[in-house]
């Protein structure tokens, strides 16, 4: 009996011992954070998307507090989030316009009544690992016959944290409302045909191809031919054509649609119906 409470004093004693020596230690080599870094992180959303080019929210508030990094590159956060941010460190910090991401594929794989391929054409079916990247490895650039075109094996949604983009008819497709603009999606696509847009962006291309117009009538029937007709009917010089793919310039475009009137792959989205007027511009100018 004497030899175990011998034994546990002597357990406790080198357990104070030990304690003090922790204690004493936790003094000495104390370093005292900058209480701005907690307020930093308590104004990011804490999602560690990696949108701002940083490791988490963490490492991206520490770059702030370091003057490494300016305010403003969560887009997760917004513009709520960069003027909070600007205010703790005693900066002025831009209006931080909302972002969203845009998938630039319309290649949907469907089949009609009568048994025939729609949209994107499949050289042939794929039975490997379920996998963006490891499917563009196999079979020539993938199963798919664009090479420039929406595998449709979901590493964008596996990476999306707001559950913002989910794959319809073999093309992943992006939810607006949901979407944050952190761009992990355009990150995880091995193909990159993921890019950031203004939110409320209502006139758009969704095609990535770059191949002549011959070569992706083959492969997709939705794709753009890089015809031109809509760079010659655009009164504002807001679209053109290169290396075979139309692309929009949106400091000058006004969202009159009528590009999207004229395209014969009906492939340039806009918000515009197109009227009586519209159309007698179009006739008109299609003449001229």
């Amino acid at each position: 009996m004497i030899e175990v409470l011998i034994a546990i004093g002597i357990l406790g004693g080198l357990g104070l011992i030990f304690g003090l020596v922790l204690a004493a230690a936790s003094k000495v080599f104390y370093v005292e954070t900058d209480p701005r870094l907690d307020a930093l992180n308590d104004c990011l959303p804490g999602a560690n998307c990696g949108g701002c080019g940083y490791a988490g929210c963490g490492a991206y508030a520490e770059a702030v507090l370091s003057g490494e990094a300016a305010v403003g590159l969560c887009n997760s956060g917004g513009n709520e989030c960069a003027q909070a941010m600007a205010k703790i460190m005693g900066v002025e910090a831009g209006e931080v316009k909302r972002k969203v991401a845009l998938v630039r594929c319309s290649g949907y794989r469907r089949t009609d009544s009568d048994g025939k391929q729609q949209g994107s054409k499949l050289k042939a079916e794929y039975e490997g690992f379920r996998d963006c990247l490891a499917a563009s490895k196999v079979g020539g650039n993938g199963p798919i016959a664009c090479k420039f075109g929406c595998l449709g094996f979901g590493n964008c949604v596996s990476a999306c944290k707001y559950n913002a983009i989910h794959v319809v008819d073999g093309v992943a497709k992006v939810d607006s409302d949901k979407c944050t603009g952190c761009m992990a999606c355009a990150a995880a696509c091995p193909r990159k045909l993921i890019i950031p847009v203004d939110y409320g962006t209502n006139v758009y291309i969704a095609c990535n191809s770059h191949a002549k117009g011959a070569v992706t009538v083959r492969g997709c029937s939705q794709g753009c031919i890089g015809c031109g007709i809509c760079t010659r009917i655009c009164p504002h010089q807001a679209i053109r054509v290169e290396n075979n793919l139309a692309v929009i310039d949106y400091e000058k475009c006004t969202a009159c649609g009528l590009c999207a009137a004229v395209c014969p792959k009906k492939l340039i989205t806009s918000p515009v119906e197109t009227p009586a007027e519209i159309l007698a511009i179009v006739k008109a100018a299609m003449k001229g």
